[in-house]
C-alpha cells in the first residue's frame, strides 16, 4: 500500500474512530473499571513501532532499560512485516514475540490487525508503549490491546497530531533531545504514579543510550565473503571496500541525495585502484544502482542491490572499510558494527535522529529551512526541491571519506 494512501486512511479514518473508540472506552470503564496493574505485577509488555526500520534500532536502549525495570516481564514488539528483520539484527525481542502486521492492501491491513489483536487480547498485556509519533492507528492498537497501562507520548500544549486521551501515563515529545532518549523516557514513565504530569523528570546521559557491540561468528562473516567473491571475484582483488546505499525509505524521498552525486563519488573513489565501491539496496532499487553503474563504470563497482538480504548487512559491515549513506536504514544498521559511516541529512536533523554509532560522521547543510518535517507536521513537507541534500557536495563528502582513508590505511 502506497505511504500517502496509508496517511489518508490515518487522517480520515484515524481521528474519528480515536474519538469514537475512546469516548466507548470511557464509558465501558465507568460500569467495569480496568484492572489495577502495579509496576512490580507488570508481566508482559508490548512495544509498538509501525513504519521505520531505523527506529527499532534506536529503541534498542528503551527495549534493554524496560528489563532492568520490569525483570520479570515478557518483551513484546508489534511492528509491520516488511520491518520486522530490523529486529532480528539485534535479538533484544525474542522473534517468537514479534507480531506483524502487512500493508500489502487495505484487506491484509484489515485482517492482520484483527489477528493481532486477538492475540494481544490472549496474551494479556499489562504495559504497552506506543513508541509511534505520526500515527493514529499504533495509538487505536495501544487502546484495543487491553492493556490496562498505555504510555505514549502526548502533544499537551504543542502542536501534534489527536491520537486520542486514552493514555494512563501520557509523556512529553522532547523536540530538543535525541528520540532515543524520548523513547527511554516511555519506559520510565511505567513505574511512575499515573498523575505524575509531565512525566519522566530526569536527565538522560548519551552513555544510556549506546548499544550492545554487534558480535559476527567468523564462520558467518567467512560464508558472506566467499559468496560475494563467488559472484564478484573483482573483490578478491582489491584491499578495501567503500559501501554507497544511495536510497532511502519511500516515507520521505526527500532525504534522498542526488544519484549524480553518488555517481560522482563513486568515480572519485575508484581512481584508488586499492577500493572497490558496492551500492547497496532492496531489489526494487536496482534501476538507481544501474544509473549509478552507467555513470562511472568500472569493473571494481559491484551493484549488490537485491544481492544481500537484510540480515547479511551486519556481516557486510565488518567486511567493509567505510560506507555512505542517505539518512536511513544502513545508518542505523551500521551503528553496532561500528563501521566507519557517513550519513547524509538534510529535512531531518542528526541532533534528532543520528544514528548511535561513535564512528559515525554526519554530514548537514544546516539550511534555514531545515529540518523540515517534525513531529507538528506528520513528517510532511511542502518541499519539491530538497536543496538540503542537493547542496552537500561531492568534493565535501570526497574530502572527509579520503581523510579517513588516509588516516587510517590498514581500516
Amino acid at each position: 500500500m502506497k505511504v500517502d494512501r496509508m496517511r489518508w486512511i490515518d487522517y480520515w479514518v484515524g481521528q474519528p474512530l480515536a474519538a469514537l473508540l475512546v469516548g466507548a472506552h470511557r464509558l465501558w470503564c465507568f460500569f467495569r473499571p480496568e484492572r489495577a496493574v502495579t509496576p512490580d505485577k507488570i508481566r508482559r509488555v508490548l512495544f509498538i513501532e509501525l513504519s521505520e526500520m531505523g527506529s527499532a534500532i534506536l529503541a534498542d536502549p528503551a527495549m534493554r532499560r524496560a528489563r532492568e525495570l520490569y525483570p520479570q516481564a515478557e518483551l513484546y514488539f508489534l511492528i509491520f512485516h516488511r520491518n520486522r528483520a530490523s529486529l532480528d539484527l539485534l535479538k533484544t525481542i525474542d522473534a517468537d514475540h514479534v507480531l506483524t502486521i502487512r500493508v500489502t492492501s487495505f484487506a491484509t491491513l484489515t485482517l492482520d490487525t484483527l489477528g493481532v489483536l486477538f492475540r494481544l487480547q490472549r496474551l494479556g498485556i499489562d504495559l504497552v508503549v506506543d513508541l509511534e509519533l505520526f500515527s493514529r492507528f499504533s495509538s487505536l492498537l495501544s487502546l484495543l490491546s487491553g492493556a490496562p497501562l498505555r504510555i505514549g507520548f502526548h502533544r499537551f500544549y504543542t502542536e501534534g497530531l489527536y491520537r486520542g486521551h486514552h493514555l494512563t501515563h501520557p509523556v512529553l515529545y522532547n523536540p530538543h533531545q535525541h528520540i532515543a532518549k524520548n523513547f527511554l523516557a516511555l519506559v520510565h514513565a511505567g513505574v511512575e504514579p499515573p498523575d505524575e504530569l509531565p512525566h519522566t523528570k530526569r536527565i538522560f546521559r548519551d552513555d544510556e543510550i549506546r548499544l550492545v557491540p554487534y558480535a559476527a561468528a567468523p564462520a558467518a562473516v567467512s560464508a558472506l565473503r566467499g559468496r560475494l567473491v563467488g559472484a564478484f571475484p573483482v573483490l578478491d582483488r582489491v584491499r578495501r571496500w567503500v559501501i554507497l546505499h544511495p536510497n532511502a525509505s519511500e516515507l520521505m524521498p526527500l532525504r534522498k541525495w542526488p544519484l549524480d552525486h553518488f555517481a560522482a563519488l563513486a568515480k572519485r573513489l575508484l581512481a584508488d585502484p586499492t577500493l572497490a565501491v558496492l551500492i547497496t539496496g532492496a531489489p526494487e532499487e536496482r534501476a538507481d544502482a544501474a544509473a549509478i553503474r552507467a555513470a562511472a563504470a568500472d569493473g571494481r563497482l559491484v551493484d549488490l542491490t537485491g544481492f544481500t538480504k537484510l540480515e547479511d548487512l551486519p556481516l557486510l559491515y565488518t567486511l567493509a572499510t567505510a560506507m555512505v549513506t542517505n539518512d536511513s536504514g544502513p545508518a542505523h544498521f551500521s551503528a553496532p558494527t561500528g563501521l566507519k559511516t557517513f550519513v547524509l541529512f538534510g529535512p531531518e536533523t542528526p541532533r534528532l535522529y543520528g544514528a548511535i554509532n561513535d564512528n559515525a560522521e554526519f554530514i548537514y547543510k544546516g539550511l534555514s529551512c531545515s529540518p523540515c518535517v517534525s513531529a507538528a507536521n506528520h513528517r510532511r513537507s511542502p518541499c519539491r526541491d530538497n536543496q538540503c541534500m542537493k547542496q552537500i557536495g561531492v568534493d565535501e563528502v570526497y574530502d572527509r571519506l579520503r581523510g579517513f582513508l588516509e588516516a587510517n590505511p590498514g581500516a
